[in-house]
């Protein structure tokens, strides 16, 4: 991947895991480019499909698209930085973060954003 493209998503996550919103700063593990959508479903390397995340919620994501919402048990699509708004889908309680609606509570179950 080149340098350029790799500063531009960096400088847009503002050095924040763009799904748990942990910090770069601070963190024990480097931070990552994932593939929104992973490159063997044809997802492609444009910054539209690029995130910074942390090393954790990479590792859980995977190439996964979709989870199983925990409370209705049916087939959800996992967050998307580029396309959905973080604070519509989660929201801080004290240091946990709460999924506040279904594709929220499916990301926080399958990247296990409150796991220790």
């Amino acid at each position: 991947m080149e340098a350029a493209l790799q500063r531009r998503v960096w400088r847009r996550a503002d050095g924040r895991c763009e799904y748990c919103h942990l910090p770069q700063a601070g963190s024990q593990a480097a931070f990552e480019i994932d593939h929104i959508v992973a490159r063997h479903h044809h997802g492609r390397t444009v910054p539209g499909n690029l995130a910074l995340s942390c090393a954790v919620c990479n590792g859980y994501k995977g190439p996964n698209l979709t989870g199983r919402d925990p409370r209705s048990g049916k087939i959800t699509p996992l967050f998307h930085p580029r396309r959905h708004k973080w604070s519509y889908h989660f929201r801080y309680e004290g240091g946990t973060r709460i999924g506040r609606t279904v594709i929220g509570r499916t990301t926080v179950g399958v990247l296990r954003i409150n796991h220790p």
